[in-house]
């Protein structure tokens, strides 16, 4: 991922914003067939300083035989009640970094790992996130309610959310009308 400085860190600060706080993504990955598989999973770290996305899993999962033989994933996160929709593009790896583990490790992880970092399988998936596409309401209530009310009246659907690309290799944004 090439980091510029300003453009680069300015992307950054942009996602960790619009994915603060929503805990669970859709993680997308390709199986043998070319077929598409989600499931949900907890976000450990958001956005790294590296731009990395971080979750626990264990090795002999369905998801972890995608990712070694196709390392692109989807991350998706979604908070319908704020109007934030987040899609995240990149290349998915196994970390067995135990320090890292213990960095990331929080008791709720019990619930999918009752022994702990001591579970035989226990890994990280880190994701270098490279692309990402974003509708976010920062266009303002003004803008919010401007297209509810459109929506009443016409019948057509309104969004008034900003939506945008960025694009982390090169760390540029290429904002989209809604």
């Amino acid at each position: 991922m090439a980091k510029d400085g300003n453009g680069h860190a300015a992307a950054m600060r942009k996602l960790r914003r619009l994915v603060k706080g929503i805990r669970v993504a859709m993680m997308t990955t390709t199986t043998g067939d070319g077929t598409l598989h989600s499931r949900p999973m907890a976000t450990c770290e958001a956005l790294d300083e590296d731009g990395a996305l971080w979750f626990f899993t264990s090795c002999e999962t369905a998801k972890v035989h995608e990712i070694n033989a196709d390392h692109h994933v989807n991350i998706a996160y979604s908070d319908p009640e704020n109007d934030r929709y987040v899609s995240l593009a990149g290349m998915a790896r196994v970390v067995r970094d135990r320090e890292k583990m213990q960095k990331l490790w929080s008791p709720m992880l019990r619930v999918w790992f009752p022994r702990g970092l001591d579970e035989p399988d226990i890994a990280l998936l880190r994701v270098e996130v490279d692309r990402a596409e974003y509708w976010d309401p920062s266009a303002g209530l003004f803008s919010a309610i401007v297209s509810r009310v459109r929506s009443a009246v016409t019948g057509a659907p309104g969004f008034p959310a900003r939506h945008g690309r960025i694009d982390l290799r090169h760390a540029e944004e290429q904002p989209r009308a809604a």
